[in-house]
């Protein structure tokens, strides 16, 4: 009874769809045959009228170089909008609004066969290039003294396709109107019998569907009202499941994808079932690249591969330190650990990765540093004792060896001072034990008493020191800080300058808004040198605690190697930020960044 109702209703609205469908086809086709019919009558009306109207022999004495009609299509076409082509008696295009003219040899338009006979020649076609149809209407004509031939207007159909697309649409708009109608009638008809089934089927496919929130309203008593109860109680126990299941399982997921270890997981047969966020930036694969593949998809990670095919083989736990070159250098503390679910019943591999890679640069960078005190102290205690004991083996007695010995030592005992301070210096900014003092720091004045104290150093090269400054720029810092900044970097660059060279110090608010130059929240210092310049490939290295470029110049200049490190904790200190630019045999240029406020 059901399924043939249903089927009543169906053919009950296709019917009436068919008919309307039917009525809607005939009344566009009535309506653009009208159209069609009223656009070739005012083509012709307009042909008509423009060849009774034309002189000829004004057209013919007013051409140029042999294009009159060229000239007069085109403006023909200014004044009625259609496309105007002008053919000689054989048929031949003498001229066209549009600029093109038919090849010779393809044959005659349509429309100018036609027009052969004296009669107006009418064809509707689509040109190669037009976007829609074009209407042409073509007429005999005499050319006056330029003799007989045909004269053509064309216009596109793409407003009358318009015009009948939107009747169009209006017309399937009022054909769903009536079929919505008739559904809802039909629907009426057959909801109170059939209302209740339907609700408890399409309850039932929803909690299939996982959709545990889908009830079923039946205010009926009888069987039915007691079945979509019963339906109504499952699915609220299954919703109560599956909450605290997406409870459990979101609480996971947010613990691994927040972890900073990556984790992995493939099953027995090869294939990764997990990975989270930390694996996927270790690995170079988004998840949804390798879920569901093999593990041995991730080709560029050999030695994790070769660590899981051997954990599949051994079954049993393995560690291992492994190098990842790709998305970028990583030292991974990778575990491979064979999982079971129960007894005896195998589940595949867990893979857990510890990113190892700053833990592994500062034990080599302690290293390099315990390496690189010993070697900076004994290079002047060792002269100290050499000089020293050459004193005492006799030196002594020569005053001119005597007092050159005694000044070398000295400048070593200087050497030895300046780089036990540094360190110590460094160790404290390093730490955080230093107090900053910060203050309002006029910039103008401040840049002129650095260059006040670095005038001598810069004379003895013959360096110039330039400042630009712009009146009233302000910082809050710690003065003596920031003086011990700048004065690292211009020694740095005086040393590494060329005789005669310069150096420049250039201090500029960062605005962010430049129609208010007066607020800013940023200011750059530049230190601009135009000496040696840095190679490129030290220049991630200049900032690390002893790193020399020209090792043999800065022990030779008396650089400790630790002033560069100093001033970036210094800037960093300040919450600033520290870059370096060089080209080499260019020159170098470090660039500061620092909050005016503190």
């Amino acid at each position: 009874m059901l399924k043939f109702r249903h089927r009543l209703t169906l053919i009950f609205i296709f019917f009436i769809g068919l008919s309307n469908i039917a009525a809607g086809i005939f009344t566009i086709s009535v309506m653009r045959d009208s159209q069609i019919h009223a656009l070739e009558e005012g083509l012709g009306e307009q042909l008509e009228m423009y060849l009774a109207t034309v002189d000829w022999d004004y057209v013919s004495e007013n051409s140029v170089g042999g294009e009159m009609f060229r000239r007069e299509a085109i403006r023909m076409a200014r004044k009625t909008g259609a496309r105007v082509t002008f053919f000689d008696e054989d048929g031949v295009a003498l001229g066209d609004s549009g600029g093109a003219e038919a090849p010779a040899g393809e044959g005659l338009p349509p429309e100018i066969a036609r027009a052969k006979g004296g009669a107006p020649g009418v064809h509707i076609r689509r040109e190669p290039s037009a976007e829609a149809q074009t209407m042409y209407v073509a007429m005999p004509a005499s050319f006056g003294k330029a003799g007989v031939g045909y004269v053509r207007f064309g216009e596109s159909m793409q407003p009358l396709d318009a015009e009948t697309r939107r009747i169009a649409s209006y017309l399937g708009l009022g054909l769903i109107v009536i079929l919505m109608v008739t559904a809802l009638i039909a629907y009426r008809m057959s909801l109170s019998l059939t209302g209740p089934i339907e609700k408890m089927t399409r309850v039932a496919y929803q909690i299939t569907n996982m959709n545990y929130r889908a009830r079923i309203a039946i205010p009926n008593k009888d069987e039915i009202g007691q079945l979509g109860h019963a339906i109504n109680k499952m699915s609220e126990s299954l919703q109560y499941q599956m909450n605290q299941i997406q409870e459990d399982e979101s609480r996971l997921k947010s613990v691994l994808d927040n972890m900073t270890s990556g984790v992995v997981m493939v099953d027995r047969e090869g294939k990764i079932v997990l990975l989270n966020r930390s694996a996927e930036e270790f690995l170079g694969f988004s998840s949804g690249e390798l879920l569901g593949q093999r593990y041995t998809l991730t080709k560029t990670q050999q030695e994790l591969t070769r660590m899981i095919a051997e954990c599949f083989q051994r079954r049993e736990p393995l560690r291992g330190e492994v190098v990842f070159h790709y998305p970028e250098e990583r030292m991974l503390d990778i575990h491979a650990v064979p999982m079971t679910i129960a007894e005896d019943a195998y589940a595949g591999i867990l893979v857990v990765m510890h990113d190892i890679t700053a833990i592994r640069r500062l034990e080599r960078m302690r290293s390099e540093f315990v390496a690189n005190v010993s070697h900076e102290l004994k290079t002047p205690i060792a002269a100290v004792k050499g000089f020293a004991e050459t004193l005492l083996g006799g030196a002594a007695s020569d005053p001119a060896t005597t007092k050159s010995f005694l000044q070398i030592i000295y400048d070593e005992s200087e050497r030895l001072n300046r780089l036990i301070g540094d360190i110590l210096d460094l160790s404290k900014i390093e730490s955080k034990r230093v107090p900053l003092q910060f203050s309002p720091v006029e910039m103008k004045t401040f840049v002129e008493r650095i260059f006040h104290m670095m005038a001598t150093e810069a004379k003895k090269k013959g360096i110039t020191l330039e400042a630009a400054v712009d009146q009233d720029v302000y910082i809050e810092a710690d003065e003596d800080r920031l003086q011990q900044i700048l004065v690292n970097l211009l020694s740095n660059g005086i040393t590494y300058s060329h005789d005669g060279g310069r150096l420049r110090v250039m201090v500029d608010p960062i605005l962010e808004d430049a129609a208010r130059p007066d607020e800013y929240e940023r200011v750059r210092i530049t230190v601009q040198d135009y000496g040696v310049g840095i190679p490129k490939k030290d220049l991630p290295r200049i900032f690390e605690r002893f790193y020399r470029v020209d090792k043999a110049r800065s022990r030779v200049s008396g650089g400790t190697g630790l002033g560069l490190s100093i001033v970036k904790h210094l800037v960093e200190l300040h919450k600033g930020t520290i870059r370096v630019e060089s080209e080499l045999g260019m020159g170098t240029r470090f660039i500061i960044e620092l909050p005016v406020l503190q």
